[in-house]
């Protein structure tokens, strides 16, 4: 998993977030400055600067503009190498992401042994979304990975609540400070630590004051476990400014009615709450999405549900639904049921009432909460068990394998592979800026001195990597001939000149599966 993620992470050129993430972390390590990036508090991308601080990035004071021109001011045009600005900006998620497996490997060893345990690794460490994602500078896999570590503490609690208790809270601060998504899974987390309180000072012949007051004592622990958690938060905003400086910028929506009651009564940092104000502005908005050749205005609420179908290796689906029906089918394992099953449930329903259908990445904690789950299959003690889960982890790992090193386009076999996911899915489930670079590679190794027109969905900047392109939708059709180059997410939603362009041009060659180069006449 190592090598895919760092393959990766040398390979890739800036996706489409990474570099708002990176410039705001900067800004964090040396103008300790809390402006840019609102919308997402500040602990990833302080994991972020503690890679970029060791390249040694220069970056202006005072920068004006928005944090996509902070961005390309960090990367293109300040004398940095984007490329190695980039690597360092990835690393600390991929070792953080190689420890989130060392969680899966642990919490399914808790569960049914060694073997359980490597089974989970294994589905941890070939899941293509999971290396797609944990090989770049977002914050998604570092958010699930905290929600994961904390439900995992919130287990083992239930034997050595005293240890384990305030660092689940920590864990679950950790989430909150990286991503607010995070926050849907705060009264389930909260409510086992009731369980475990529960489990841990039951006694035989419990009457009902006892009871009564042992739920209270779990309340009580869990109001904690709660402070904990807005604790870290705090500090992680200290961490980056300790006098707190924040204006509420004008550009900040006002949210109304329950919502925005909700948010002027929690316990955070003004910034945060400002951050949620601007997240709910992005649900308000209507979003362009794209399911198996349809696209369309606004969201759909199995979106997510068939992206995962599509973008999951088959033999993990399997071990998944298997995993999932025998901790609820296994006495000895149903405890484990809520811990495993009921935070990524939740997340999930709350990712699918959301209005961006964008890719999987805003449901990334399934794989890694159910590459736990999976491994309740070998606590069924029967030989064809064992052989059975063995083969479809092989047949896991073979599709893994297959895709490398392009992994942000995976999809399964029943859909394709990774050329086609472009068919059915767009934005980061395919086509998120990662190729440019492969672009240009491609254009000088086989279309040398070739005229090149080109609609790049990303945040890279072409001519730095020595493609000098013009934009056909900005000239009349009969001047646009040579080589049209086109992001695949933008074919999916190409409209009027551009759909009549690509239309009148024959497909000749792709790059990453993200990318595809039409030869026009």
């Amino acid at each position: 998993m190592a090598v895919a993620m760092v393959t990766t992470a040398v390979e890739q050129t800036p996706t489409i977030d990474e570099p708002v993430y990176a410039g705001t972390a900067v800004v964090y390590a040396q103008q300790h400055n809390l402006h840019f990036n609102p919308e997402h508090p500040p602990l990833g991308k302080l994991i972020i600067a503690s890679g970029l601080v060791l390249a040694h990035p220069h970056l202006d004071a005072g920068l004006s503009g928005d944090q996509g021109e902070l961005g390309r001011r960090l990367l293109y045009e300040s004398g940095n190498d984007p490329w190695r600005l980039m690597l360092w900006a990835r690393l600390p998620v991929i070792v953080l992401t190689l420890l989130f497996g060392l969680v899966v490997l642990a919490f399914a060893r808790d569960l049914v042994g060694p073997a359980g345990g490597l089974a989970a690794l294994a589905l941890y460490t070939f899941s293509p979304d999971v290396i797609a994602h944990g090989s770049l500078a977002t914050l998604d896999v570092p958010a699930a990975g905290f929600v994961l570590t904390s439900a995992w503490l919130l287990w083992r609690a239930r034997r050595r609540p005293r240890l384990y208790l305030p660092l689940a809270g920590v864990a679950l601060g950790a989430a909150l400070a990286t991503k607010m998504s995070t926050l849907t899974a705060v009264p389930v987390l909260l409510l086992l630590v009731v369980v475990s309180v529960w489990r841990a000072r039951r006694s035989p012949g419990l009457d009902a004051r006892g009871k009564v007051r042992l739920v209270a004592v779990g309340l009580a622990v869990a109001a904690g476990v709660a402070l904990i958690a807005v604790a870290v938060v705090w500090l992680t905003y200290l961490a980056v400014d300790p006098r707190l400086r924040w204006a509420t910028p004008a550009d900040v929506p006002t949210v109304h009615g329950l919502r925005g009651l909700v948010i002027d009564w929690m316990p955070f940092p003004r910034p945060f709450r400002d951050g949620m104000r601007i997240q709910f502005g992005f649900e308000y908005a209507t979003w362009e999405g794209f399911l198996f050749g349809r696209l369309y205005r606004g969201s759909l609420w199995y979106y997510l549900p068939t992206a995962l179908l599509v973008k999951t290796p088959l033999g993990m689906l399997v071990l998944w639904a298997a995993g999932a029906v025998t901790l609820l089918a296994i006495r000895r394992l149903r405890p484990a049921a809520p811990y495993l099953l009921l935070p990524p449930a939740v997340l999930l329903v709350a990712a699918m009432s959301g209005s961006r259908d964008l890719g999987v990445r805003y449901a990334i904690f399934v794989p890694m909460f159910l590459a736990v789950a999976a491994a309740g299959v070998l606590a069924v003690h029967r030989r064809w068990t064992r052989m059975a889960a063995a083969a479809l982890i092989l047949f896991v790992a073979v599709s893994s394998l297959r895709t490398f090193p392009y992994y942000l386009p995976y999809s399964n076999e029943a859909f394709g592979g990774p050329a086609k996911t472009h068919l059915r899915l767009h934005d980061s489930n395919v086509d998120w800026g990662q190729d440019l670079g492969r672009l240009a590679d491609r254009l000088r190794e086989r279309h040398p001195g070739e005229r090149v027109w080109l609609v790049y969905k990303g945040s890279g900047v072409p001519s730095y990597y020595g493609i000098e392109a013009s934009d056909p939708r900005k000239a009349p059709p009969s001047e646009v001939h040579g080589l049209l180059v086109v992001s695949d997410s933008a074919v999916a939603k190409a409209r009027g000149r551009l759909a009549a362009l690509i239309a009148t041009s024959t497909p000749i060659d792709e790059v990453g599966h993200s990318i595809t180069i039409y030869r026009r006449g």
